[in-house]
């Protein structure tokens, strides 16, 4: 792998900035100083050391973030918040990108990762990775909304919703599990048993639960446990 490129995966240095620091020789590889950012390195065998701090490679980056209201699910917008702007500088590297979308207002469970095809293992609705959602709704539960919502519902342009698991968990609460992930899908759903979300949060992934010790807007990585828990359950 490139020196500049390698500094640019695993740290909060763009590239341009990794090039630099390369340049001002800040970078061994090593016990040699290594001013060429073009140069190859195998960060698996080989210590790489910046400004003194030995570089710790990990080939992809998993995150859990507790996302707030006002931050929508992309990787960077001309207008608005995006859930990329809440991580940290020290967990922060380019590639990083939602793998899956909460609207806006949604909040809770984002998981936030460089690794496409894990990515794509947990959102295929193939692999049934479920999301579970407490959903505040405006009116009274009842059960024939449930039912509907538990056996699958066409909403109006047509788009069929699977069955989902669902259960009430006060008047106006309900708890669901999805392992899919349409637009708006849970609101949408509702609307169509009769119902409107007033509130909706991501409470889990798989069996791996947001930790409730993460405030608003803050994240962590992945625990080695919670990522192969997140693994085995997508294959």
């Amino acid at each position: 792998m490139r020196l500049d490129k390698l500094l640019g995966s695993q740290t909060d240095l763009s590239r341009k900035e990794a090039r630099q620091v390369i340049k001002d020789g800040l970078v061994q590889v090593g016990d040699t100083v290594i001013r060429d950012p073009g140069a190859s390195v195998d960060p698996e065998t080989e210590t790489v050391t910046v400004a003194g701090t030995p570089l710790v490679f990990k080939e992809h980056l998993y995150l859990m973030l507790n996302k707030p209201e006002g931050y929508i699910s992309a990787t960077e917008d001309r207008t608005q918040k995006t859930v990329l702007d809440l991580v940290p500088p020290e967990l922060f590297r380019d590639g990083l990108f939602p793998a899956g979308r909460l609207d806006a207002d949604t909040t809770g469970f984002v998981l936030l990762t460089d690794d496409g095809v894990f990515a794509h293992d947990i959102l295929s609705p193939k692999h049934h990775v479920e999301k579970t959602y407490i959903a505040t709704l405006a009116e009274p539960l009842t059960e024939e909304c449930l039912e509907q919502v538990r056996g699958g519902i066409e909403l109006k342009d047509g788009t069929v919703c699977l069955p989902a698991e669902v259960r009430a968990l006060s008047e106006h609460e309900a708890e669901l599990k999805l392992v899919e992930g349409k637009y708006h899908q849970v609101k949408r759903m509702f609307a169509a048993a009769g119902n409107r979300v007033v509130a909706l949060r991501r409470t889990a992934v798989g069996d791996v639960p947001l930790d409730p010790s993460l405030a608003p807007g803050e994240c962590r990585e992945l625990r080695k446990e919670e990522l192969f828990i997140l693994k085995t359950r997508s294959k």
